[in-house]
């Protein structure tokens, strides 16, 4: 299913809260700011106004709110952003989950912790880790299909673009980091998820005598 990033006024998305495409309702009612005053008596006098600008949109799913302030969601951060996919290594899943809660502050650091997930899932595809280009071109020489070579080096160059200087600025482009988030996925969608599904499907259903006829045949 295609991720739909929250997007202001739009009537469904991916929850920023439970990561399910839901319907969301908007509103402004009751959104107020609350400051104390101390007055010259020493007492303390509260006073509420109204925030202008200020939306909120509730999940009719988990019924919890992200807030919204001139056309940009302020509450979670973490929202735009879809979540990661489950067969991630745990490892890299904590890598993208970092990059995930500091993508709306430093896109810079979230972009250098992808290029350091996608470094540790050629790891887990068998390669050494010393040299990310150098995993990148041991894959394509294995059959990497060039869609994936291309989303690796797509994370690999503007990680590095994130913490040297180059030609792409993710503070003036952050929609360039929050698409890293989806190659990440789709590259363990295609290398890691498919072939699990299709190797779990294989040993339930494919009789015994069958796979050793399989094996044979391809020996």
């Amino acid at each position: 299913m295609k991720h739909i990033a929250p997007t202001f006024r739009l009537t469904s998305f991916h929850c920023p809260h439970c990561g399910v495409l839901a319907e969301q309702t908007w509103s402004s009612h009751g959104i107020n700011c609350s400051y104390i005053q101390k007055q010259p008596n020493g007492n303390n006098v509260v006073s509420t106004y109204p925030l202008e600008d200020t939306l909120t949109a509730k999940c009719k799913h988990c019924n919890l709110f992200s807030l919204w302030h001139k056309e940009k969601m302020v509450y979670p951060l973490t929202g735009n952003v879809e979540l990661a996919n489950p067969d991630l290594p745990d490892d890299i899943k904590n890598d993208y989950n970092e990059a995930k809660d500091i993508v709306n502050i430093s896109p810079r650091g979230s972009a250098a912790l992808l290029r350091l997930a996608i470094q540790k899932l050629c790891i887990h595809l068998g390669e050494e880790g010393k040299n990310i280009n150098e995993d990148i071109a041991s894959l394509v020489k294995k059959g990497l299909p060039k869609t994936m070579q291309q989303a690796l080096d797509s994370v690999r160059v503007i990680g590095n673009n994130a913490v040297h200087p180059g030609n792409i600025d993710l503070n003036d482009k952050i929609e360039i980091a929050y698409a890293l988030f989806g190659f990440v996925n789709v590259i363990c969608e295609v290398l890691i998820s498919q072939p699990k599904k299709i190797q779990e499907f294989y040993e339930k259903n494919i009789p015994e005598g069958a796979k050793n006829g399989i094996e044979k045949r391809d020996k």
